[in-house]
């Protein structure tokens, strides 16, 4: 408290960073096993170190601050929740919800780490029964690992009496468990408590919290620049820059800068798909001697003489693709008026180009969440996003995932190979039929694009 006072009297910069490298792991710790989300933490992390920042001055010279930064923590914990919540799908937050009581019940071994995987979803809401005295005293005692004496300090009371509210908290605590099926003696709960309640915050977070805390209270000439720097704030600097710029003329220069990259994407993804077909082909050839090979390497050929027919298909459409896109170069780069406009079938090719551009990305980040999930398929884009595979939910040509329709529906394609998966997206041809845009998986992992007239999917 007396840095807090300091740091409130005089912006003190050194005062409040010796605050959050203080305590910065207690919170952390505690935001953690609330919503149990790494990310989700550090920004409740940084949300409870402003709070401090900006009620500094208001706070008590009684105030325990420990106890009060754990339960500023369960507040901000709360709400973040509570937002979370909002946004998720609901049958998600039930299996989740499922998933977790499943696990609760499976976790009967006695030893420490079992145990404290028992308690740890149970501790703050258990903590949170308890009177304001009794979970100071087991804040400083277990989280902090104070002294009788330090704990009698900061209770303002004698050190016989802080041992025995500490004891009495203890016991109250257990019984909570007991309600909650949760059956340990005092003894086993003090120890796993202390061993395992406050962990080592993630590196860099100290850095972060500091700047976030002193940027929101105006501390510090650089504290502004340096919280920006390190936030999401990054991001709506971009789109504010981004509206800005509305003049034809730029317009025109980033169609023509986008055409251009996507033509060297395609024509590598052309040169690399033509190597393909070649191998393939020549391999595909050998089949008409089956006697001289093994079977497996028979029967291995067939598949891969099987997959030529789509690779060529895939190197026809990227093909046309490539054609097109040298039109609409050619186009854009004969304009000699900025206020120009590209026309509306090829603003339809170019919107075509980035939802397979997108469906590609789809694809490969798909294949790698099976990869790591033992050939189990996501089954949503949220499940993919959320597992790190996806690394983006926003695309070229203002795509985003509500674009695409993911399908889980076994179907079979041309060749007549079972789709795991499926991902289509319409679009609307001006003034002629529509077409769909459609991805899959097959169940030999094989991926495919292909563009259909609507109707004939």
């Amino acid at each position: 408290m007396t840095l807090v006072r300091e740091f409130a009297a005089n912006q003190s910069e050194p005062a409040f960073a010796a605050l959050v490298e203080r305590h910065i792991a207690l919170v952390h710790s505690a935001a953690l096993r609330q919503v149990g989300d790494a990310h989700l933490a550090e920004e409740i992390t940084q949300a409870v170190f402003i709070i401090l920042a900006r009620k500094a001055a208001s706070l008590g010279s009684k105030i325990v601050l420990s106890a009060w930064l754990y339960r500023t923590t369960r507040y901000a914990a709360a709400d973040a929740l509570r937002a979370r919540r909002r946004r998720q799908n609901r049958e998600q937050l039930a299996y989740q919800l499922d998933a977790m009581n499943a696990d609760d019940l499976s976790r009967q071994s006695e030893t420490a780490a079992d145990v404290w995987t028992q308690l740890a979803p149970l501790l703050d809401d258990a903590l949170a029964e308890l009177g304001e005295t009794d979970r100071t005293a087991l804040v400083l005692r277990f989280f902090e690992n104070k002294t009788a004496r330090e704990i009698a300090g900061a209770l303002r009371m004698e050190e016989a009496a802080a041992q025995k509210r500490v004891a009495r908290a203890l016991e109250k605590l257990r019984a909570i468990f007991v309600k909650r099926g949760v059956t340990l003696t005092a003894t086993v709960i003090a120890g796993v408590v202390a061993a395992n309640s406050v962990q080592a915050a993630p590196a860099g977070l100290v850095v972060t919290v500091k700047a976030a805390a002193l940027a929101a209270t105006g501390t510090g000439a650089f504290a502004l620049f340096q919280f920006m720097t390190m936030s999401k704030l990054k991001l709506g600097i971009s789109a504010l820059v981004v509206a800005g710029a509305t003049t034809a003329f730029v317009v025109q220069h980033q169609v023509q800068t986008k055409l251009r990259e996507e033509n060297e994407s395609l024509t590598q993804q052309l040169a690399r798909l033509q190597s393909d077909n070649k191998s393939l082909s020549s391999l595909a050839a050998q089949t008409n001697k089956p006697a001289s090979l093994p079977n497996d390497q028979f029967n291995e050929l067939l598949r891969l003489r099987g997959e030529v027919g789509m690779l060529r298909q895939q190197t026809n459409e990227l093909g046309r693709f490539r054609q097109e896109n040298r039109k609409l170069l050619s186009q854009v780069a004969a304009q000699s008026e900025p206020t120009n406009q590209v026309s509306a079938e090829d603003q339809f090719t170019l919107r075509q180009t980035h939802v397979v551009d997108a469906m590609t990305t789809l694809l490969n980040a798909i294949k790698n969440y099976a990869a790591k999930h033992n050939g189990q398929y996501p089954g949503s884009f949220d499940q993919l996003t959320a597992s790190g595979d996806l690394g983006t939910s926003n695309f070229a040509g203002n795509l985003g995932l509500g674009d695409f329709e993911f399908m889980k529906d076994g179907a079979v394609d041309q060749q007549g190979n079972k789709v795991i998966l499926r991902i289509r997206v319409p679009l609307q041809r001006p003034d002629r039929a529509s077409v769909m845009v459609l991805g899959g998986i097959n169940d030999d992992g094989v991926t495919h694009t292909e563009i259909t007239n609507v109707g004939s999917e």
